[in-house]
């Protein structure tokens, strides 16, 4: 899949499926189309349903099936108000309690999203079935749509079974447990997308350095960058005869007329008309939002489990449980970005020159997204500073030895805070040990069989 098509189709994505609205739309449209069309197939097979089959059916006249009608659409309006409601408190206990930014996640939910969708379509169906019911008055003829009614009644078992297990999934859901989890696995997901889309371009090959005569590129309007075309960048780069460096990355934010990046010709000619192309074109393959989202940031999903363990470590909720669980989440996603190539992508012409160059964050710059705020925030708690301590050994472990520096850094960093407390004697010594092993870990990683699990 070429790089605009799949660039449109996971924002697109991504912006869809963290919407409520689009399934249950979809279900109540879906719902009243059958809710017409069944009718009439009832009116063509009803002579020649097998007994057997009749028996299963709805048997009753025109005002019994208004009457079942009736009491399913009134009911499952009520279930499905009942439902809303129920929906929006978790919302809000979501944002409250942990992190507005796991309101992306819990929406994103598809079992809410469909159980939204079968009781609306079940109330949409049963009211467009309703109208077709006749009982012979007014010369009109009779006619009880038999399988459509049966059709209802089934609908509606179903959605009692459903609002059942909508309760337990919504009880489950609102663990803070269940929660890390969704947001952990996310977060793998668009590492995995995203990552393994561009390590099948060049990496870290040849970066040109800026001269001085490069341009800015501005941005347009103001926002959250949510993802970048790739081919289309390159194709304006080459189509101007320039290079083009775009400094911000998926997740930054930027600022209606700031640099998105710098631009120059190889030459050192580039006329007014073909620099305003440039700049126009290079503008416009930067997608901006009001919001990060989970398209092409590999970040969004460390600052999620970051804000809950910030939310948690707050005086108002004092949950150190929490940021535990969640340090433990963030410790095994950037292990799993260690493994790899972060590096800047180099996108060259069909004659091999280098015409554009996207940022992207380092592991540096995502390890210290991730652990400065908790570290500022968990430093009056022994428990959460020995689990940062234990997260620095775990990254030590898993991290390649040209990415020691970076664990080197937080180790003097995290130090310097437990220094700076009022701990007892004996916590003093519990996290001066942890420090010693992940020290030493970086020194002789050859050691890392001695380290304990």
């Amino acid at each position: 899949m070429s790089s605009p098509v799949r660039n449109l189709w996971s924002t697109t994505r991504d912006r869809v499926r963290s919407q409520l609205w689009p399934l249950p739309v979809a279900a109540v449209i879906i719902a009243a189309v059958v809710g017409v069309l069944l009718p009439h197939l009832d009116a063509t097979v009803d002579a020649s349903v097998p007994s057997w089959l009749g028996g299963i059916l709805f048997g009753g006249d025109a005002d019994a099936a208004r009457s079942v009608l009736g009491a399913v659409s009134s009911s499952l309006i009520t279930v499905t108000s009942l439902t809303f409601s129920l929906t929006v408190v978790t919302l809000q206990l979501a944002s409250s309690q942990f992190s507005p930014r796991l309101l992306r996640t819990f929406t994103s939910d598809i079992f809410v999203q469909a159980t939204l969708g079968l009781f609306l379509a079940t109330f949409t169906f049963s009211l467009t079935v309703l109208r077709s019911v006749r009982n012979g008055s007014d010369g009109q003829i009779a006619f009880v749509p038999r399988i459509s009614v049966t059709t209802s009644f089934v609908l509606a078992v179903g959605s009692v079974i459903g609002l059942v297990v909508f309760l337990a999934h919504l009880a489950r859901q609102i663990r803070v447990e269940t929660m890390l989890r969704d947001v952990h696995r996310d977060a793998t997901a668009t590492v995995d997308a995203v990552l393994d889309f561009l390590n099948r371009r060049e990496l870290r090959s040849d970066i040109p350095a800026i001269p001085d005569r490069a341009e800015p590129v501005l941005a347009d309007t103001s926002g959250f960058v949510t993802g970048l075309d790739h081919d289309a960048i390159l194709s304006a780069a080459v189509d101007a005869d320039a290079v083009v460096i775009i400094q911000t990355h998926p997740g930054s934010s930027v600022v209606q007329g700031t640099p998105l990046g710098r631009a120059w010709s190889p030459d050192g000619v580039l006329g007014a008309s073909a620099w305003d192309r440039l700049q126009e074109r290079v503008a416009h393959c930067v997608s901006l939002g009001y919001e990060r989202t989970a398209a092409q940031d590999v970040g969004y999903g460390l600052r999620q489990l970051t804000d809950v363990a910030n939310k948690a470590l707050s005086p108002g909720i004092n949950d150190p449980t929490t940021a535990v669980h969640a340090l433990a989440h963030i410790s095994a996603l950037l292990c799993e970005l260690g493994d790899r190539d972060l590096g800047p992508v180099v996108l060259r012409d069909p004659e091999g020159k280098v015409r554009a160059v996207l940022q992207q964050p380092d592991l540096a710059e995502l390890v210290d997204s991730a652990l400065t705020q908790p570290r500022r925030y968990g430093a009056g708690d022994p428990a959460v500073m020995s689990r940062l301590f234990d997260l620095l050994g775990e990254l030590a472990w898993r991290f390649p030895t040209s990415q020691h520096p970076v664990v080197s850094s937080q180790l003097s960093r995290l130090r310097a805070t437990v220094d700076a407390q009022n701990f007892d004697t004996v916590q003093m010594h519990q996290l001066e040990a942890k420090a010693a092993l992940v020290e030493d870990l970086l020194a002789n990683p050859t050691k890392k069989k001695d380290y304990p699990n």
